[in-house]
């Protein structure tokens, strides 16, 4: 079920997915020590309330002596009162510091977590499947798991520090307010526990005005998170490909884009202030107000002799304690807001991930299968678009250990879905794939990838650095013409940036010398390259990779002499294509 912007800040929506992103953790491995910690935590917020309850009497003690206006008692006061501070400041402030572990340490397993689901092989799938429903997944990972973790341990802590403040001020208020008479019409009575009474009746008109005032922010602050993600990745896409911009002259249109998504924000913005504003004119008038109610309630009973100064200075600080706890909605409003918000995006992400992966293991589209002979097959295979239109029907091929085979066609006719069909990531369609069983395969796609980090493991990807020794990775750098790397291993450089087009599929030839995999399937993944060097890298895997069968996806006819059959994707019945042999 999609967000609605008119949610409530808690519904049953809320409860689940409050519940589901809480669970992670604390099924994780990290759950007996997280305990530990949460039990520190929860000691630590009781030990100090139970500090600002002596802190309250101990000021109670003090004015007490001043009223007096004696000085041995002032000074045994002040005394207690010190010692007593000193030790509620040492546990505040270990408070925060065990907090702060368990946070990270949670955040730790929420990132793995949602790491291992995202960084799997349905990833590909949830992009072309639910892009529109969950943008900027690097954002949620990243930014919302730190704001969730965060606000979940601080909101509830918190939460609890306000019951066991308004259980622990609670009788002191009752106590003190108890006997205080009220004059109306010239009849004296007593209310029990009168203050209690003001704290309660002023919290539930505090927080229904502030509902009111301020649950426009859950869907303010949901949006906020897409348009600054929006923004951000605009200008790291634009970062990542700062020369073909400059060289299509497009800098004008991409600092239009970035001005409009910008815009976004900005609205955005005015929105989150404007709110803001009326939120905070209400909370800081109802902080105001209520600092100024337990003097106003308690000046008759001072004035007629019935209390001390020491007790008024206790009350008011008693009425703050006890309102402030039941205010805790009203003070934590915002923070719930942003909070909801964050909620929503991981739980939307997460369910989408799981609604992907069910996609996948349901088996209803395209099957890969492990098949008993050795050789790679296409068994009635249809392949479609994710929204189902189908755009190729009833292949049927088998490509034999050993083959190398060139599979031509013209560019757009649904040769890069066959390729990803044949890699695993591409089950929309229907029919089968047939692997052999101990097939150990490298796919080369035509933009290879290198990921951030050395030379060498560039190189060595998807292995660890170390696995090749460097006179491997020498000797290969020197069959491609790539010489002038091999004194730059260790560099860590944006290869993806530093390197030309031929230069990153000769690297990704390269990684295939070191790896000697069973079977190599391209697509068109020596389209950048000259044909000299086209017909030099396939030289090199006929001789040293003899027993390495090759399916060569292209729409280059020059490939087609280096290989020992040859099929042709064309445009069939229907607009569907089909797949012929030469």
């Amino acid at each position: 079920m999609p967000f609605s912007r008119q949610a409530a800040i808690f519904d049953r929506r809320f409860v689940r997915h409050l519940w589901h992103l809480t669970s992670i953790y604390w099924r994780s491995p990290d759950n007996l020590r997280g305990a530990g910690l949460l039990a520190l935590c929860i000691a630590g917020e009781l030990s100090t309330v139970y500090g600002n309850v002596r802190l309250a009497m101990a000021q109670g003690q003090v004015f007490d002596a001043v009223q007096e206006k004696h000085w041995p008692s002032f000074l045994t006061a002040i005394e207690w009162f010190l010692a007593t501070a000193l030790v509620v400041v040492f546990v505040s402030t270990y408070r925060i510091y065990v907090r702060n572990i368990l946070q990270i340490r949670w955040r730790e397993q929420l990132t793995d977590y949602f790491l291992g689901e995202w960084m799997g092989p349905h990833a590909y799938l949830h992009r072309e499947l639910h892009h529109d429903e969950t943008d900027n997944p690097d954002q949620r990972i990243s930014q919302d798991v730190q704001s969730y973790v965060a606000s979940a341990l601080g909101l509830s802590l918190s939460f609890l520090s306000a019951i066991a403040t308004l259980v622990s001020f609670a009788g002191i208020l009752w106590t003190l307010s108890g006997t205080w008479p009220l004059r109306v019409a010239g009849y004296e009575f007593w209310i029990p526990g009168l203050m209690m009474w003001v704290a309660i009746l002023y919290a539930l008109i505090s927080t229904y005005l502030t509902h009111r005032v301020g649950r426009s922010l859950v869907s303010i602050n949901f949006d906020r998170l897409r348009f600054e993600a929006d923004f951000r990745y605009g200008l790291v896409r634009f970062r990542d490909h700062v020369e073909p911009v400059a060289l299509a002259r497009g800098e004008d249109v991409e600092h239009e884009g970035a001005r409009r998504r910008f815009r976004s924000v900005i609205l955005n913005w005015w929105q989150l202030i404007i709110a803001q504003r009326n939120l905070t004119l209400l909370t800081s008038g109802i902080g105001q107000a209520n600092g100024i109610v337990p003097l106003l309630v308690a000046a008759p009973a001072f004035f007629a002799g019935r209390m001390t100064l020491g007790a008024v200075t206790e009350t008011q600080i008693s009425y703050g304690q006890v309102s402030g706890a039941l205010s805790w909605f009203v003070d934590a409003y915002q923070e719930i807001a942003a909070w909801r918000a964050s909620i929503e995006r991981l739980a939307t992400f997460a369910e989408t991930l799981d609604a992907t992966r069910e996609q996948l293991c349901r088996g209803d589209g395209i099957r890969v299968e492990t098949g008993a002979a050795d050789a790679l097959s296409f068994v009635h295979l249809a392949l479609s678009r994710a929204d189902g239109q189908v755009l190729a029907d009833d292949l049927n091929a088998t490509v034999q250990a050993g083959q190398k085979v060139a599979l031509l066609g013209p560019a757009g006719l649904v040769k890069t879905t066959l390729f990803r069909a044949v890699a695993g990531i591409w089950p929309f369609g229907k029919g089968s794939i047939e692997l052999p069983a101990q097939a150990y395969p490298l796919f080369l796609p035509t933009q290879p990838y290198l990921p951030i980090g050395t030379l060498r493991e560039a190189i060595s990807y998807p292995s660890q650095a170390g696995t090749f020794t460097d006179a491997q990775i020498t000797t290969v750098l020197h069959l491609l013409d790539l010489d002038h790397l091999t004194t730059r291993l260790d560099d860590s450089e944006p290869w993806d940036e530093q390197l030309s087009g031929d230069e990153q599929q000769r690297l990704t030839f390269a990684r295939a010398f070191l790896h000697e995999p069973d079977w190599i399937v391209m697509d068109d993944a020596t389209g950048a390259l000259d044909e000299e060097m086209e017909k030099r890298v396939y030289e090199l895997l006929q001789q040293r990779l003899p027993k390495t069968t090759v399916l060569s996806i292209t729409n280059r006819a020059t490939v087609a002499p280096y290989h020992q059959q040859r099929w042709a994707m064309v445009p069939g019945d229907g607009g569907h294509a089909v797949l012929e042999s030469a």
